[in-house]
């Protein structure tokens, strides 16, 4: 990079459920972006609050978070007027490819400071509700056409061989890590109680081995529905909704800067990637930017103290552990996605304040975050933790 820069913090919200009693279903989201944008005035002083652009990362941008969701941000938490918005979708990834914009911009010396994130209020704004004639197009080739994620998986666990023990086990540790470490203060140093909620929502201590076996597929029928998509072909259900993140709502967001701001950073960032990928293997986008991120880097996984391996299905998880040479003890430490859930434009965010936390608790130097989501789409960053 030819300028430094610096995650001088980040933070993020606890996770809610996406139903109308859900701990966060209350709040805008512009307002989940305020109180973390606050957290972080509060935590790092007046260049927090003082950004030259406020990028944000949001998925459903209709409805509630329609109208330019940066823009509306900015004004609701009384950022300065001269702060620049822009509002990202990259699917899955929107939140890291925020920060990945915001860290060109710095390194670049566009920009000094930024804030950079992301925002999903999936109670406000559902899945799929900013009705895209891409959903729906049978006009475009086959390999072109949007199939759903979680049929994606299906598909997925299907051309991998691997099998449903293998969901169920990946599912089970995810729940277990994220139960044991729901009240360890330094693993959720960063995790700003919002609203009423102050811890995650979506966490299922009760999962066991024996209720993972049981659990039905969930999303067979859909082969019909996509079948133009899918060229006729058909595989057999394995996910079900206990191996799928819940839905939920959340945000987070991050401080990135150069050097000489006047306070010290937490993290310096090594590099960041992005990547397509093939739409017919769309979660897999995720492991082609982890190495060009890491080739970028100079680095390998064994040089990584920690890592953030996004879960969007128990598939992805199942995969990255079986096929990379990564030690298990250092990956999604406080649990992953399948326990916690995945508010689509924040996740990136969310897991990159996780990893911050994750490598203070250890000591450790490197880290990890990457994304994947549908339709060929991945980002990942490695940070080095400032001591």
């Amino acid at each position: 990079m030819p300028y430094p820069v610096y995650l001088y913090d980040a933070v993020r919200t606890p996770r809610g459920k996406a139903r109308p009693d859900g701990g966060l279903a209350n709040l805008a989201p512009q307002e989940l972006v305020r109180q973390q944008a606050a957290a972080l005035a509060a935590r790092c002083g007046d260049i927090a609050a003082t950004p030259e652009a406020l990028i944000l990362g949001c998925v459903t941008q209709v409805g509630a978070q329609g109208g330019h969701i940066a823009l509306v941000s900015k004004l609701h938490a009384g950022l300065p007027g001269r702060t620049a918005a822009h509002s990202v979708n990259n699917y899955c990834a929107s939140g890291l490819s925020a920060i990945g914009q915001a860290v060109a911009k710095v390194a670049s010396g566009e920009a000094t400071h930024i804030l950079a994130g992301g925002v999903e209020s999936m109670s406000a704004s559902r899945f799929l509700s900013d009705g895209a004639g891409f959903y729906t197009n049978d006009e475009l080739p086959p390999h072109a056409r949007f199939v759903p994620p979680v049929l994606a998986a299906d598909r997925l666990a299907n051309s991998e061989g691997i099998a449903r023990a293998e969901l169920d086990t990946v599912a089970l540790a995810s729940q277990v890590k994220a139960a044991a470490t729901e009240n360890d203060d330094t693993l959720q140093a960063s995790r700003i109680a919002t609203g009423a909620l102050t811890g995650e929502e979506c966490i299922r201590p009760q999962t066991s081995t024996e209720s993972l076996a049981a659990a039905p597929a969930a999303f067979g029928e859909l082969q019909a529905q996509y079948a133009r998509a899918l060229e006729g072909a058909s595989f057999e259900p394995l996910h079900s909704i206990a191996h799928a993140p819940p839905i939920c709502d959340g945000a987070g967001l991050a401080l990135i800067g150069g050097e000489g701001l006047g306070i010290a950073p937490r993290a310096r960032v090594v590099a960041f990637a992005e990547s397509g990928g093939d739409p017919a293997a769309s979660l897999t986008a995720g492991f082609a930017a982890m190495d060009k991120v890491l080739t970028r880097a100079r680095l390998t996984l064994g040089d990584m103290d920690r890592i953030e391996f996004m879960e969007a299905f128990a598939v992805t998880i199942a995969k990255f552990l079986r096929d990379r040479d990564a030690d298990p003890a250092r990956v999604n430490v406080s649990g992953g996605h399948l326990a916690k859930g995945h508010p689509m434009g924040a996740s990136g965010a969310i897991l990159t304040s996780t990893l911050l936390d994750a490598l203070d608790a250890c000591d450790g130097r490197y880290g990890l975050v990457v994304l994947t989501g549908a339709m060929g789409v991945g980002a990942a960053t490695v940070v080095e933790r400032v001591v």
